[in-house]
Formats: structure tokens, sequence, C-alpha cells
């Protein structure tokens, strides 16, 4: 589950009762308002933020503009999303940089909150945004905390400046300062100083914390906060800009099953905005933090942006070019389908990408929570034990092979019958696609512009065979039109999600024949 799971949810139900009601009195606005204020409280969101956003919501709810709307339930979900992108800090901050480098970027907080882990995530997007960035130890407090940012460090391909062995010894503001001057004579252009935590608020903390600040003059203090702290986020986050102040929040471990509140406090109790958002343990999971993305996300509108952009990042447009070339005039073989899912898993999580979809959170959250990342992982080792033949033409993997295969990879042959099956469907379907043919992916339809993939001729002698004696040739039709029922008409778009509202039951359908694609 996302962070924001539960309030998510929430805040759906309390939306989908609106539907249903053509016009709004003053008794709906505030049975809506009370259900989003007990959704906000449960969610360990600030009380004064709470009263603040539900006071804005129910005025703006009750005003002539919602009274006159052709859809009002359409205009309060639109007012909540906007009131969210206020608390959650209104429009997107990017890092600041010095005129003249290095850039100092200090990160403040309290131990446990992932400094450190940060720290290697945002030295390697910096590093992949061209930037060389120095990563400096000055948490000589924690035990083998300059032995967490040394690995870090290394995965991400940047330096890591420690003259201390930490755990106790060393001065950390003489640290700081000295590594400052380093990666300026090293020319290093960014530098991120991870400095100690303790469990909780203190004197000493603060004082530390105050002095290498005034040592190394940042042009960044970033206030990294557990996203899964709650209530207590507030005042942490309250204790640090009094003690040390800072210029901007990153939210830690935002993808763990929390309430969410701290995201939904820190930017409006503090008045400093949300620059980041870490949510996974590889280093490639930051993202930049966008209020109203963010916003959308937690209403179940989808954040199909981060997904193209994430999708821009990782993919190859050289390597899909060549593809599509390939798939216009040859066959689509394992060696390509492997290419393809090396792609994907570059973009992350695969539930986090799906969730990203709009309506994916509540309509297809039970098969979201089913989708096991891991098969991919299987699926590529049985390609990986098979050879350059065998995965050119699976029409020569006898049953012996496919033993042999199963053996190497460590599953089943019944494992490896199914991938052979799933990707000869997938190969038909991709040569559709290159043919510009539709699909036949339920739900899915002819996209526009794509031709049928018969002639005209052909179509008037199919249909002819097809209605002889005004019977339907589809069984199924042919069925309904013997009892007298009208045949099933397919609804909703892509993952089965209807173009105006989402329908009451969700078509499964899509998600299905996504997790088989992947190996559930």
């Amino acid at each position: 589950m996302a962070t924001f799971g539960t309030l998510s949810d929430r805040l759906v139900e309390t939306f989908k009762n609106l539907r249903t009601k053509g016009r709004l009195s003053a008794s709906d606005v505030d049975g809506t308002v009370r259900e989003i204020r007990r959704a906000l409280l449960e969610a360990d969101v600030a009380l004064e933020v709470v009263k603040k956003f539900t006071a804005d919501v129910r005025e703006r709810a009750l005003s002539d503009e919602v009274n006159k709307a052709l859809n009002p339930a359409q205009q309060v979900v639109q007012i909540v999303n906007e009131e969210l992108v206020a608390i959650l800090g209104g429009e997107q901050r990017k890092l600041q940089f010095a005129k003249t480098p290095p850039s100092v970027i200090m990160l403040a907080g309290l131990q446990g909150s992932g400094k450190t882990t940060f720290a290697g995530k945002l030295a390697k997007k910096l590093k992949d945004d061209g930037h060389t960035p120095l990563l400096i130890a000055a948490d000589l407090q924690r035990p083998n905390a300059v032995n967490q940012l040394q690995v870090v460090g290394e995965q991400a391909g940047a330096t890591v400046y420690a003259p201390e062995p930490g755990n106790g010894v060393g001065d950390p503001v003489k640290v700081a300062r000295s590594g400052v001057e380093f990666a300026r004579q090293k020319q290093h252009d960014i530098v991120i100083i991870d400095t100690a935590g303790r469990l909780g608020v203190d004197e000493e903390l603060m004082k530390q914390a105050s002095k290498i600040r005034r040592a190394t003059d940042p042009d960044e203090v970033l206030f990294v906060i557990d996203s899964l702290t709650g209530q207590d986020a507030v005042n942490t986050a309250r204790a640090f800009q009094e003690g040390v102040d800072f210029t901007g929040v990153v939210l830690s471990k935002l993808d763990g099953d929390s309430k969410g509140g701290a995201a939904l406090s820190v930017a409006s109790v503090t008045g400093r905005p949300i620059i980041f958002a870490s949510n996974g343990e590889t280093l490639d999971a930051l993202e930049e933090f966008h209020p109203d993305r963010m916003a959308s996300r937690i209403l179940d509108l989808g954040d199909v942006l981060t997904l193209i952009e994430q999708a821009q990042r990782t993919f190859d447009q050289e390597e899909a070019q060549k593809v599509a070339e390939k798939l216009a005039k040859e066959a689509f073989t394992l060696d390509d389908f492997l290419e393809q899912m090396q792609q994907v898993k570059k973009m992350g999580s695969m539930k986090k990408m799906l969730g990203m979809l709009p309506g994916m959170g509540s309509q297809m959250k039970q098969q979201l929570e089913g989708f096991d990342d891991s098969e991919i992982d299987r699926t590529e080792a049985i390609i990986r034990g098979m050879t350059p033949a065998e995965r050119h033409n699976t029409r020569i993997l006898n049953g012996s092979r496919r033993a042999r295969i199963a053996r190497g990879s460590g599953v089943t042959v019944t494992e490896v019958n199914q991938l052979v099956n799933r990707f000869e469907q997938a190969a038909k379907m991709m040569k559709k696609v290159a043919r510009g043919e539709s699909t036949g992916i339920p739900g899915m339809g002819t996209i526009p512009g794509q031709k049928t993939g018969a002639s005209t001729k052909r179509g008037k002698k199919g249909k002819k065979a097809k209605h002889v004696g005004g019977q339907s040739g589809n069984p199924a039709k042919r069925a309904a039109q013997a009892s007298g029922q009208p045949p099933a008409q397919p609804s909703g778009s892509g993952f089965g999600l209807g173009a105006a509202a989402a329908p009451e039951a969700p078509n499964e359908t899509d998600m299905a024949e996504i997790q088989k694609l992947f190996g559930k």
C-alpha cells in the first residue's frame, strides 16, 4: 500500500457518494466536509492543518460557483484537489545552486530518518544530471555511519570525503569545513554533508547542526523526515526550524504503509517546501516533489506525468526505434522480450508504476497488492537459461529442452511452458501492432487511425457468413439472441476505467493481461 493508501480510499469513497446528486445542499456539503475531516485526522494530519483545510473547502463548496455548476460533485473534487495542492506547498521548488561552485547541501534530521540513504540517492541523481557531487561523512556519532555513506557513495558513483573513522571519533564541524575546501580544490561542483541525528530532539544535536551550518554556509539545508512518523513529524519539524532552520523538506520512506500525515502537515506548518520524495530502497527511487501530482495521487486521479518522465529517463529511444523497425520486418523473439523487460525494470516497481494510472489505486487495489515484481526476475531467469537458438525460435523447445531450462533456472517445467505460451501470445500481439492492426486487448478497442487488418472485400464476405439466418456468428451473442436478452456491451477504457466516471464494479480483465505478460 502506498503512504496515502488509506486516506485515498476514504476520500474516493466520500466523493463517490456525491456523484448521485444533481445538486448539493448545505447538509450534503457539511456531510462531505465531516468525512474529509475524519479521514485527515485518521491519517495523522496535524489538527491545525485539518481545521484550516476543511474550513476552506466548506466555504468554497457552498459558493455560487458550485451551486450553478453542471456537475457539483466534480466541482467539489476540484476544490479539494486545489486545497490539497495548497497545503502541500503550492508550486514545485527545485534545488537552488550557488553562482560560484561548489554548492553546499546540508542534510539534517533525526537518527533513522533516512539521511544517509537519501545522500546517496541525491548524489546519484545529481551525477546523472551531469554534476560532480562530493559526499562528506560528518555523522561521526552513529555506529558505522561513515561506512554506510561510503557504501552508498560507491553505489552512486560519487566521491566520499571521510577523513575520520566515526563511531564517536572525530570533530564533525572540522570535517564539514575541510570537506568543502577539498571539494573546491578537486573541482566538485556540489557538496552533500551527511550530519548526525539523535533518537529525539535535544540541545546537543541542535548545537552541532548549527555549528556545521555556520562553518559551511550551505546553499540548501534539507530537513529529512520519515513519512512514517505521523503527528510527531510536526513537532520535530518545528524544533529543527527553530534550532537550525532549513530551506526545504525531504520525505523519506514514502512507499511505506503509513497514514501519510507528515507529508500533509510539514509544508503547511513550517512554510518550507517539500523538494524531494524518497519512495523505495534503490538509489533510483527518488522523485522531485510536485504538489499538484501528489494531490492527484491522493485523490486517485493518477500521476501520468511522472510516469512519462520516468519512461523518458530510462527508455533508450534509439533502441526502441530499432525494435520497432525490426518488428515490421522480423519476428519478435525472446531476446527482444528480455530487452524490453530490462527497460521496464529500470523504471522501478511495476506495482508503483501501475498505481500512477488514474483509478488504479481504488479500482484495482487488490490486484495491485497481489502483483509480485519478483515474477519479472523469474521470467528473466528462465529466458537466460535458454540457448540463443531457443530464444530465437521457441518451436524447437521440446520436452527435454524445457526440462533442462527448468532445472537451470530453478523453476518447474510448468512455469517454463506458461512463459512460452504467454510469450507466443505477446509475439502475435506485437506483430499486429507493428502492422497497425487492432491489438484485441479487452477494453482497449481499435486505436483511431489503425487498419483493421482485413480488406473490405474479405470483411463483406465474413459479414454474410456471420449473420446467416439473422443469428450472430459469436457464440455469446447468439446465446443472448436466443434468450431474448441484448448482448452485453463492453464498457470502460483501458484498465477497466470509464471515460466519464469509474464503474461500480471494476473490470479486471486488463489487469489480468498485464499480470500474465509479466509472469503472474
